[in-house]
């Protein structure tokens, strides 16, 4: 036995901070501790690695539209338990939930604005509620936005994030991938222009629809996008994947994607496009 004893350090528990919760957000990728005022003035973008966190449907809104531009329709349309789906919990409470927790009455804000003074239709998707899926209500707001911008004339522009079709919906969700895309297609009928933006992830039935079928699809850096997640396809092929499978940086290099945008700079992308399709108001 030692002469020395280590000595025994009593530390207090329970020790409460006074930082109250939700100032700092760790970046997933780099690990660096940012404060959520510096996240929100970089639009959600990690000043040190640039990696793009989710950003919000009305956020994203704000940083692509001229300033008082963007009217919003289709504001009040619920999604409703038309299966009466059971679970754990069912349909229709998991929406309650999803609307308090976000403010949003679906996964989608769709409207007209103008960007760079130009005249759009514009759907903009929101991961936070619900993973973003489709349901009806999703695909209804989306197609009445391409139907009315295809009405007056306008581009349509759809920001993409999602994680598919909405099981809890069944068949009637999957309906709305037709729907979408015989709208969008009365709209290319009409030689009018369509820039489909894709943001991490972007994936499933939104992907194989209106996601997939812009004149110009442009992507935010190192996104994901695909149908079925890699370890589905690994599983299911019994193969290695490419390496960088699935980012939208493999897929620009394989012709899916048309070019990566910084979000900082989507907006006068847009803008630049939109004057070289000539559609200025």
């Amino acid at each position: 036995m030692g002469i020395f004893q280590k000595p025994v350090l009593k530390l207090r528990s329970k020790i409460k901070s006074n930082v109250p919760e939700g100032l700092w957000t760790k970046c997933p990728s780099c690990g660096e501790v940012i404060t959520q005022t510096e996240l929100q003035q970089n639009l959600q973008v990690c000043p040190r690695c640039q990696h793009h966190m989710t950003l919000g449907a009305r956020d994203r809104i704000e940083s692509l539209a001229d300033e008082g531009s963007f009217q919003e329709h289709d504001a009040e349309m619920l999604s409703v338990d038309s299966l009466k789906f059971r679970g754990v919990a069912t349909y229709q409470d998991r929406l309650e939930t999803y609307r308090k927790k976000t403010g949003l009455k679906d996964a989608v804000i769709t409207g007209d604005a103008m960007i760079g003074g130009c005249s759009v239709g514009i759907a903009v998707m929101d991961f936070n509620f619900i993973a973003a899926t489709m349901g009806s209500v999703v695909g209804e707001k989306i197609t009445r936005t391409i139907e009315r911008a295809t009405k007056n004339r306008w581009p349509v522009i759809i920001v993409s994030a999602s994680g598919g079709a909405r099981m809890y919906e069944g068949m009637l969700s999957l309906m709305q991938m037709a729907k979408t895309s015989g709208a969008l297609a009365r709209h290319a009928a009409a030689k009018l222009p369509y820039i489909s933006v894709l943001t991490n992830p972007t994936t499933a039935g939104v992907m194989a629809s209106y996601a997939s079928l812009g004149d110009i699809i442009m992507a935010e850096p190192k996104c994901m996008i695909g149908f079925a997640g890699p370890r589905v396809i690994r599983e299911t092929t019994h193969q290695e994947l490419p390496k960088g499978f699935q980012t939208a940086e493999f897929l620009q290099d394989h012709g899916l994607v048309d070019m990566i945008v910084a979000r900082h700079r989507l907006r006068d992308t847009l803008s630049q496009l939109l004057h070289f399709f000539g559609r200025e108001k």
